[in-house]
């Protein structure tokens, strides 16, 4: 019963929606998707340069829902390329209908365009040896620890309250790959990251059991589909289909693909469980985040 509620709730959306997307997609016969290059699992490049991830097998999804509801079975989909300077411009310039890649939903982002129901949420922790004693965000103190040039991760421990990042001894690296070798070589006893991040760098590493991500999360941020600010039609039929997966059990299934079993082109699984919030959202499938 619940479950034909949500679906009824979400259907009743689309009535009186600015359509303009849908008559684009509808006249071409076509829509854009835009992915990202390296957003591990979410949203990346397979060695052949095909977009993959579990943010772009939800959009398959969705778009095999358009296919149904604008009765269009021969839909096509192009791709584009896009980086976290540029997406919110592809879409709000049109060049894209919907960003499937790894952007939160903040409330900033809500004036400027439209976010689906989240399908992840992301939060900042870090990473340590696995037998290392560093487990709260308190045992930090007086440690060496290191960020990524560029990341929100300085940000999210100035603004919570449950991190005095000034106690940190903290430096920088210039980007994940000398982060890592920092961390191997033991010239840094913390890596502090969104968790995602620390996941794929844990399975790159030559020996990913020898690390773990510790610490309850912080800056916890509601990733989505992105759609242009007046695309409301469009919206009302993603949001549907991600809580018909979502209800249905479907997006467990794809997240335990993607987050804990080895990776489709073969890489080593990222072991990252399913955080309470994802799970608890599911049962009744929203757009309202905190942020």
């Amino acid at each position: 019963m619940l479950k034909l509620f949500c679906l009824l709730v979400l259907s009743c959306w689309s009535v009186n929606a600015s359509a303009d997307s849908l008559s684009r997609i509808k006249e071409s016969k076509n829509i854009v998707i835009a992915h990202r290059e390296a957003m591990l699992p979410l949203s990346y490049l397979s060695e052949d340069s095909k977009p993959i991830g579990y943010a772009l097998d939800v959009c398959a999804k969705v778009v095999e829902r358009l296919k149904r509801e604008l009765k269009l079975p021969q839909l096509t989909v192009s791709y584009l390329l896009v980086n976290s300077a540029n997406r919110m411009s592809a879409i709000s310039e049109g060049r894209a209908d919907l960003e499937c890649g790894a952007t939160a939903s903040t409330a900033e982002r809500r004036k400027l365009a439209q976010f689906s129901i989240p399908y992840f949420f992301n939060s900042t922790r870090f990473m340590v040896r696995h037998d290392s004693k560093l487990k709260n965000w308190s045992d930090l103190k007086a440690q060496r620890v290191l960020v990524i040039r560029g990341s929100a991760a300085t940000v999210a421990m100035r603004d919570s309250n449950r991190v005095n990042f000034k106690e940190f001894n903290l430096s920088e690296a210039p980007n994940t790959r000398e982060a890592l070798r920092l961390l191997e070589a033991g010239q840094v006893d913390a890596l502090v990251a969104d968790e995602v991040t620390l996941a794929a760098m844990k399975s790159a590493s030559a020996m990913p059991d020898a690390w773990k991500l510790a610490a309850d999360g912080i800056a916890i941020e509601a990733q989505a589909i992105m759609l242009g600010k007046d695309d409301l039609a469009l919206k009302a039929i993603v949001d549907k289909e991600i809580a018909r997966l979502m209800l249905e059990a479907e997006l467990s299934k794809m997240y335990d693909k993607w987050f804990m079993q080895t990776l489709p082109d073969g890489r080593t699984k990222l072991g990252l469980p399913m955080s309470f919030l994802l799970r608890d959202s599911m049962r009744v499938p929203s757009d309202k985040v905190l942020h």
